[in-house]
């Protein structure tokens, strides 16, 4: 049985949920493997709709769901995501759901370092979504982080809190606040406690004992590879290695353990936040694009912007990630345009580059380059076949494999789960 690593291709946002859903459909496990509750995933079952933000996607059919150690975990949020999805009629256990004991958790503390952060920062800010995140990660780095295992063991946790806090307090005490509230902070944790632990093991193990019987697993990556902190658009991207290889570390599987690789890539290019945008639309168009593929953050409900596809950037994506196929999503939003556009290239001070160069400084000055096709009138939306599609749209999505390298396994024409047309098996190839 093959396994499957799903990752955003462009800046997040790509339809990963829908997409993701589908595949769980089909899976024995699905597990989280970075970032944190800062992902938005919208599933469509039905006339039910669902919102996640940390839960994996297997949740809502009830396959067995993982947090890995690669997540950064923000117990508070888990509780309230838990309690909202058992309202919609969800159920979730120790059976079917498990997190890491090793995972670093989300403080208060890393909340309010993120807003301070991001208040002060003023034309400088990175766009993050001040859910403490990045602050978390550096604790896990700084090795002064607070995990879940340690949940079970607070009457301990002095010499961990005395690092944590002379970290903090320091930073605070710069900001103007006032030193952590070590008892408030302790009394939190120990009323959150019973809730996480229930749910805590070693799940390298767990995986490791459905891998060798043979299940299908589904590794859910969030956010995307262009705002991986290595390969993204620097200082404008995640605190996590968002590409398909951190599946491994993130999860405690080797990397034999990943298998097909597929990339979501939507039919035109949207980012949320600050940063680099080349064949960002800033007119009628762009907003048509906004309006059509109701382009609002799942986390923030922050308007995302909006552009034609750029190639390059996928392609770049593509190679660095390892991706074996795309599934391309929103198509449908592309219905009745005259002209489409694809970027090819880059001029950057008279030069054509086909790379996204690491610099921020060329990263804002590059301008795309467009290669211009006839649109369609016809509509693609709910197609299950390629003889449900326009001639043109099927002309589209050739021209875009061929020009990220990359060939099409998948694309989605709805929210709607069955909406999709096949074109490769991932869990099969």
């Amino acid at each position: 049985m093959a396994s499957v690593t799903v990752i955003g291709a462009q800046w997040g946002d790509e339809g990963k949920g829908k997409i993701v859903d589908w595949l769980a459909s089909r899976a024995d496990a699905v597990v989280r493997f970075q970032g944190g509750h800062n992902a938005g995933h919208t599933l469509v079952v039905g006339e039910q709709v669902y919102k996640l933000s940390l839960l994996p996607s297997g949740i809502v059919t009830g396959t067995l769901s993982i947090i890995g150690n690669g997540v950064v975990l923000d117990p508070w949020a888990l509780k309230a995501e838990f309690d909202k999805l058992t309202a919609q009629g969800v159920t979730i256990t120790t059976e079917n759901f498990a997190i890491a004991d090793n995972c670093p958790l989300i403080l208060p503390l890393h909340r309010d370092l993120d807003g301070l952060r991001e208040q002060a920062a003023g034309s400088g800010k990175i766009g993050t979504t001040g859910r403490g995140i990045g602050p978390a990660y550096e604790d896990k780095v700084g090795r002064r982080a607070i995990r879940v295992c340690d949940l079970a063991h607070l009457d301990a946790l002095d010499s961990q809190l005395d690092r944590l806090c002379a970290h903090h307090d320091a930073l605070r005490a710069g900001f103007g606040q006032p030193p952590v509230d070590r008892a408030a902070l302790l009394a939190e944790l120990a009323e959150i406690a019973p809730f996480v632990l229930q749910f805590a093991q070693p799940v390298w193990k767990r995986l490791n004992k459905v891998r060798k019987a043979g299940a299908r697993i589904l590794f859910e990556g969030a956010q995307g590879v262009l705002l991986d902190v290595d390969h993204g658009t620097y200082p404008f991207v995640t605190s996590s290695n968002t590409v398909s290889g951190t599946a491994a570390s993130g999860s405690g599987l080797g990397p034999n353990a990943t298998g097909f690789v597929l990339g979501i890539v939507k039919a035109y290019t949207t980012r949320v936040g600050s940063g680099p945008f080349p064949t960002e639309l800033e007119d009628e168009t762009g907003q048509r694009l906004g309006e059509r593929g109701h382009e609002f953050g799942t986390v923030t409900g922050r308007k995302r912007r909006c552009g034609w596809f750029d190639a390059v950037l996928t392609r770049q994506s593509c190679a660095i990630s390892g991706v074996t196929g795309i599934a391309l999503t929103k198509l449908d939003v592309l219905d009745g345009f005259d002209k489409v556009k694809i970027c090819t290239g880059y001029r950057l001070r008279g030069k054509v580059l086909d790379y996204f160069p690491s610099h921020a400084a060329d990263q804002a000055a590059v301008e795309p380059i467009y290669e211009e096709m006839d649109g369609w009138q016809g509509t693609t939306a709910g197609a299950r076949s390629w003889a449900d599609l326009p001639a043109q749209a099927i002309k589209y999505i050739q021209r875009v494999q061929e020009l990220i390298e990359t060939p099409v396994a998948l694309v989605s024409t709805s929210p709607e789960r069955e909406d999709t047309i096949l074109v490769r098996d991932p869990f099969v190839d």
